[in-house]
């Protein structure tokens, strides 16, 4: 049972365990006076299922560390198993493979039994929000924390994107001269040209793929700078999330060697193009808001990203290019993943694993990333872990 009574912001663990109890009431702990058919362990039926109860976690902590409910532990195919009474009739609570349930005889009363289970579990989770907060805050100052990783998917976006970028601007290049004639009357008729809407297509999907990039560079340099052995705590990776692109960016690469810094730059352009086009209304890839009247014409106005002097530029500024761009994104790709950088393309990309902050801590990642072989040893054994623990199998 967790033994803390206050946090800094005044919780009070004995006043939120009392009204938990009452909202859990008559519910209890099993005990000598609890009914229970023979062999009930091995007997008991499901009768309420993962969907009709609070995440499995909630109940846990409900039961097992605030109140001090008995666990019984794990076996095969069941993380936690904890034998409650409701009006001297028992039942489980149990984790199991397929999920959350509430566990009992097979008779109509056990079945009302289970609904009252339900609702009452809800209604201890919804007394008990001030202790749950309090354990959050708790666990991201440790290190006994998983980083979700999110990487292939969002890589996978971005290939996506910039595949079917090509595949459009290779058709507009083939279809360049084709133009469809169309007659609208006796003497009146229009002329469409495929490959120009294709090219406007290409457009589109080249700057989806660049922000998609970008959405997966926020993510992939935050679990390379783990890996690195650079961010150890829940608080700490929370402040790099916050950060801006930049900063994630030296936390990942250095930007003191020159092949880095060079990237950074070329990137960073890309990005506060981008972010001009997309973040501030669209008005041009190179921030074009206006064409103002002189004695010259209409000429281009630019919107200034930059902190402190001038707020705007004449001319259009040099826009990027979609091909170029996206070679330069896919050229960085293979950057970002050479080198010292090889083996966590293997644990990120290739096996997709969780960021363990515990590994950080120890060195076990810093010592992983010394080598492909280690890396490899040590994402095969984390794999055998991670899919006997999704079976259960204790």
């Amino acid at each position: 049972m967790t033994e803390v009574r206050s946090n800094a912001a005044g919780f009070d663990l004995e006043r939120v365990r009392a009204a938990a109890q009452r909202a859990l009431a008559p519910l209890q702990p099993a005990n000598a006076q609890t009914t229970a058919p023979k062999d009930f362990f091995f007997s008991a039926k499901r009768l309420a299922s993962s969907d009709t109860l609070p995440p499995y976690y909630l109940v846990r902590f409900l039961l097992v560390d605030l109140l001090g409910f008995r666990d019984n532990g794990r076996f095969d195919k069941v993380a936690w198993s904890v034998p409650i009474d409701l009006d001297g009739r028992a039942f489980l609570i149990e984790h199991r493979k397929f999920g959350l349930g509430v566990f009992g005889g097979g008779t109509p009363e056990d079945l009302e039994g289970a609904k009252a289970v339900a609702r009452l579990l809800h209604r201890g989770v919804k007394a008990s929000k001030a202790y749950f907060t309090w354990l959050a805050e708790e666990a991201g100052k440790a290190s006994a924390l998983n980083v979700v990783n999110r990487a292939p998917s969002l890589f996978g976006r971005f290939v996506f994107l910039a595949d079917l970028y090509d595949a459009r601007s290779s058709e507009a290049e083939a279809r360049k001269k084709e133009s469809i004639r169309t007659d609208t009357g006796p003497n009146s008729w229009t002329v469409h040209w495929p490959a120009h809407e294709l090219r406007e297509e290409a457009g589109h999907y080249a700057l989806s793929a660049i922000e998609s990039f970008f959405s997966w560079t926020e993510h992939v340099f935050i679990l390379i700078a783990i890996l690195r052995g650079a961010y150890t705590t829940g608080e700490a990776v929370r402040d790099l999330a916050r950060a801006d692109w930049e900063t994630k960016f030296k936390a990942a690469l250095d930007i003191n060697v020159p092949a880095d810094k060079a990237y950074f730059d070329k990137l960073l352009e890309v990005r506060r193009q981008v972010r001009n086009f997309v973040a501030h209304g669209s008005f041009g890839k190179d921030g074009e808001a206006f064409s103002f009247h002189s004695t010259a014409g209409a000429v281009p106005l630019r919107i200034l990203d930059q902190k402190g002097g001038a707020r705007f530029g004449l001319g259009a500024g040099a826009a990027y290019r979609d091909q170029q761009t996206l070679q330069l994104l896919r050229d960085f790709v293979a950057h970002l993943w050479s080198g010292g950088r090889e083996p966590a393309e293997l644990y990120i990309m290739d096996h997709g694993h969780p960021l363990i902050l515990t590994y950080a801590q120890d060195g076990r990642y810093a010592h992983a990333m010394t080598s492909f072989d280690n890396m490899e040893a040590l994402a095969d054994g984390l794999a055998y872990e991670f899919d006997r623990h999704a079976n259960m199998e204790y």
